[in-house]
């Protein structure tokens, strides 16, 4: 069922308060600071078949097929990690597609046999294979940027496979890059190689921010487990394309990422105002965790963006009894 309802993709005018950054350029020159614009603000989660959203994102009673379309009655985009272990069936991808709305996008993972197997090398089947599911989403109007993400030793070494797999991407089709290995974080010939690689190519470079999830040891066990897994690499701002694509890493305890989420608000502001249409993806250790953190970050967007609506209420929170409650203590 098409979903309707106007949601996290929003229009806003935004004040132009963001902090200086050495590789922030990229966008200065899109829009004079003193215009007035509409910029496209997506915000979303890494996943949406969470279990436990049941009862707040989405309705108590919601059974799996109803997610989907509550998630995206709130979000309009999705981090699609699935994709990195398997390819999934058409008809599931049509399906997918047929239970959002039009200005929804799907964010899909490119399969690790691409990078992590064959590490871009002879990959022509398994991009010919991932290539039919993103046609799915392109032919429906709801692919975003399908991202990238090399292992974390691909390094400098290998950057003439890089080059040449980047130019087997169809150019037609949206794409993003994460690296991983600190070659490409120089601040000299490689980082900036890489930069104007991907701005030659309107290719988005993913920001991946996990200072919050270092900030101090885990306080519990999935966060033990997080800390094992996400890497620490060096933070940057850059924007090679249309769509600064921000992947935040926060804790379970979400008051303790406030002080980061209140240094991103700013950027993201500044990015609408350069009249770019970011992706940001809130990850918390625990999945349950994720959509409090997008909200929360959505609102202090909001402090720099003066017509920044509310995101939509979410449809577990939205019954009468809930709003009369809520009310008595506004």
């Amino acid at each position: 069922m098409m979903v309707s309802r106007r949601r996290g993709a929003l229009l806003a005018t935004c004040v132009n308060s963001r902090p200086a950054d050495d590789l922030h350029s990229a966008s200065e020159n899109l829009v004079s600071a003193m215009s007035v614009v509409s910029p496209l603000l997506r915000i979303g989660c890494p996943v949406w078949a969470c279990e436990h959203w049941k009862g707040s994102l989405y309705k108590a009673n919601a059974v799996r097929r109803d997610w989907l379309g509550q998630y995206s009655s709130v979000f309009s985009t999705v981090e699609v990690n699935s994709t990195f272990y398997a390819i999934p069936a058409l008809d599931l991808v049509r399906r997918w597609a047929e239970s959002v709305s039009p200005d929804f996008r799907f964010c899909l993972k490119v399969p690790r046999s691409i990078t992590q197997d064959h590490r871009l090398h002879r990959v022509d089947a398994e991009l010919n294979a991932f290539l039919q599911i993103t046609g799915v989403l392109q032919a429906a109007g709801v692919l975003g940027p399908s991202f990238i993400q090399l292992p974390p030793d691909f390094s400098r070494q290998e950057a003439s496979v890089l080059e040449r797999f980047l130019t087997l991407l169809p150019a037609d089709l949206p794409w993003a890059l994460e690296v991983r290995h600190h070659d490409w974080f120089d601040h000299a010939d490689q980082e900036t190689w890489l930069v104007e690689q991907l701005r030659r190519r309107n290719i988005d470079y993913v920001i991946f921010d996990s200072r919050p999830l270092y900030s101090k040891p885990p306080a519990d066990e999935i966060e033990k487990i997080s800390q094992t897994r996400k890497p620490r690499t060096p933070l940057r701002r850059t924007v090679t394309g249309r769509h600064p694509f921000l992947r935040f890493i926060g804790r379970n305890t979400l008051e303790e990422v406030q002080p980061w989420i209140a240094e991103w608000a700013p950027v993201v502001a500044g990015w609408l105002q350069d009249g770019l249409q970011p992706l940001i993806f809130t990850h918390a250790p625990d999945d349950r965790f994720a959509p409090d953190f997008a909200r929360r970050m959505h609102r202090a967007i909001q402090q720099h963006c003066r017509e920044l609506p509310d995101l939509p209420a979410w449809p577990g929170e939205s019954g009468p009894a809930l709003t009369r409650q809520k009310s008595l203590f506004d």
